[in-house]
This record gives C-alpha cells, sequence and structure tokens, in this order.
C-alpha cells in the first residue's frame, strides 16, 4: 500500500518527469529498495530529507508537505548526535525519554514553539 511518504515522492517524481528508476539513480538505491520505502516496507534513510530536498530543489510549503508525509509514514527516527554539544545531546535524550508521557497540550505547545510561533516570549 502506498504511503503518505510514497504519494509524495510519486508525486515529485511525475512533476519533475521521472520514472522510480530515475530518482532511484538520484538517491543511490536501486529501484525495488525505493519502491519498498514508498510502500511502507523499508525505513526512509534519514538522509534522503535534505538529499531529497536540495536535488528537487522543494520551496517551503513542499517541504512542509513532504515533513508531514514523513511523519504520518514513519515509526521511527534515527538520530546522530556524535557531532552535537552535550546540552543537545541531553535535551534530545530526555525528549525521548518522556516523549509517550506528554499530553496533547504540551505536544501542541511543543509544535508551536518549534514552529516560531509561540506567543509566550
Amino acid at each position: 500500500m502506498l504511503t503518505a511518504l510514497g504519494k509524495f515522492l510519486r508525486k515529485l517524481r511525475i512533476d519533475n518527469g521521472e520514472i522510480l528508476k530515475d530518482m532511484a539513480d538520484k538517491l543511490g538505491v536501486t529501484a525495488s529498495f525505493l519502491s519498498a520505502v514508498e510502500n511502507g516496507k523499508k525505513h526512509m534513510p534519514s538522509a534522503w530529507n535534505q538529499t531529497i530536498c536540495s536535488m528537487y530543489q522543494l520551496n517551503d510549503s513542499q517541504i512542509k508537505e513532504f515533513t508531514a508525509a514523513i511523519a504520518e509514514t514513519e515509526d521511527r527516527i534515527e538520530m546522530d548526535l556524535s557531532k552535537v554539544p552535550t546540552a543537545h545531546r541531553k535535551l534530545a535524550v530526555s525528549f525521548a525519554r518522556r516523549f509517550t508521557d506528554f499530553d496533547e497540550r504540551q505536544i501542541q505547545s511543543f509544535i508551536e514553539l518549534l514552529k516560531g510561533d509561540n506567543n509566550n516570549t
């Protein structure tokens, strides 16, 4: 079944006159791997986020749509913390540990804060 991410990638390909193999070649993977990502059988490599945004010169609206599709599709997130300061690392780990404890109000507050729409400052 085609995922939200798969729908986004397929539309992006079509809009750019590409077939599955074209995008797969650009991403350095096989067409079967890309197809598995689209169909939710494989996870999208985290590096693809920046690569696709850059390679296809996504505008702000497309980046927002891409990010939403990733959020809807993916069931895990990997983060490389090896090159970040200790304070950032502590924040990421603390957030991950308490992630499932947040209520809807707290989640919405985090979302607004991260979007830069926090009017409480």
